[in-house]
């Protein structure tokens, strides 16, 4: 089979998307030894880093805008190009403040990625949820390897090294990006940038029904996916009385099973059908949260463990969903605002399942995420049994 230059745009696109992941995820592991150098808090800490994954959300509609008016490879590279200089800035933070102002500069640097380089890929294929599915690997594989690397690191070397992977793996990534992506024409070149932002156009976008419909769906599959990736090892603490060692690795084990899948789902939905595959992944969350919740064993509970990284490797037939309800000429400024919304919205996974595990228990908490993804499967059925254009 001949190698075609779409598959190597693929293939840049999923290791650009991996550094950018890789430059957020080396922090967590870290975060004690930052604490006691710069003599703050875990809260303030906490801060930082909310203000870092709430500029990665608010900076994706931007990016699509910023695309139509300058072209996705230009973007691309800015946004690798940021993520290096970021995480440098960050190891070499002297203070608190500046490790926050430069955090967020990660988060907003980052935040231009995802957007354009999904739709540069759904022109360059037809296949696109196959693409879409490839192009997502690139984030649980820097779930895998790159918080076990920055604690390995940061235990020998400190904290600052252990942050300067974000820097080693971006700038060879931005390179290659460089050398082998041909230049992308600007969609829309002619467009005043700040008539893309105009309240009244944004809301007519969201208010379409089969848009608003996908955002609802998006919200409650992006706040499962929060509440699970921020707690799971927690839950797994709390609920079943597992070391901190073997919590560990079942989370890695999400991530794996999570990279795996993601691009069979995407395969599935070309060939299945956006909906019923969709339908399908957020099924097995129905059955994966309650398994999480009343395993007997541990192998009950890596079964659940794995059924729930299947269950959130949704990204491809939902965004596609998207794609192919926003016409011709505004995939870049629609795709890129609907996802602002939604994970915004969906970032509340965190904050809302925290205080329902502190009022009623990891039980009950994690067993909602199941509920709330039956309400979501039910709302697909009803739409299809009833030929809605939604």
């Amino acid at each position: 089979m001949r190698w075609e230059y779409r598959n190597t745009v693929l293939v840049l696109c999923t290791l650009a998307f991996f550094a950018t992941m890789v430059a957020r995820l080396v922090i967590s592991p870290v975060v004690p030894a930052i604490v006691a150098e710069f003599g703050t808090s875990s809260g303030t800490i906490g801060l930082a880093l909310s203000g870092m994954w709430a500029a990665y959300a608010l900076s994706q509609f931007p990016s699509g805008v910023l695309a139509d008016r300058f072209g996705e490879r230009r973007v691309i590279l800015t946004a690798v190009t940021t993520t290096a200089v970021a995480s440098a800035a960050l190891a070499l933070s002297p203070s608190m403040a500046a490790f926050g102002f430069f955090a967020v500069l990660l988060g907003a640097g980052a935040g231009l990625h995802y957007v354009v380089a999904t739709t540069l890929l759904t022109r360059l294929f037809s296949n696109t949820g196959r693409a879409i599915g490839l192009h997502v690997t690139g984030s649980p594989i820097a779930g895998l390897s790159a918080p076990v690397l920055a604690a390995a690191i940061g235990a020998r070397y400190g904290w600052r090294v252990a942050l300067l992977l974000g820097t080693v793996v971006a700038v060879p990534v931005g390179a290659l990006f460089a050398w082998r992506v041909r230049g992308t024409e600007p969609q829309h070149p002619e467009r005043p940038l700040r008539k893309q932002f105009e309240p009244r156009t944004l809301l007519e976008l969201l208010s379409r029904p089969a848009i608003a419909y996908t955002t609802v769906l998006a919200v409650i599959a992006a706040f499962t996916w929060q509440a699970t990736a921020s707690f799971l090892p927690t839950f797994l603490i709390a609920r079943h009385g597992y070391s901190t060692a073997l919590s560990g690795v079942l989370f890695s084990l999400y991530f794996v099973a999570h990279g795996i899948f993601a691009p069979a789902i995407g395969s599935f939905s070309d060939r299945f059908g956006r909906d019923p595959t969709l339908a399908a992944t957020l099924a097995v969350g129905i059955l994966a949260y309650p398994v999480l919740v009343l395993g007997p064993s541990l192998p009950v509970v890596v079964l659940g463990v794995v059924l729930a990284g299947v269950a959130m490797s949704w990204s491809a037939p939902l965004q596609d969903r998207y794609i192919v309800r926003l016409s011709e000429g505004e995939e870049n400024r629609g795709f890129g605002l609907v996802r602002t919304v939604y994970m915004l919205l969906g970032a509340l996974g965190s904050v809302v399942t925290g205080t329902l595990a502190d009022v009623a228990g990891w039980g009950v908490a994690y067993g909602a995420l199941g509920l709330l993804l039956a309400v979501a499967v039910a709302s697909l059925a009803v739409v299809r049994t009833r030929g809605l254009s939604l």
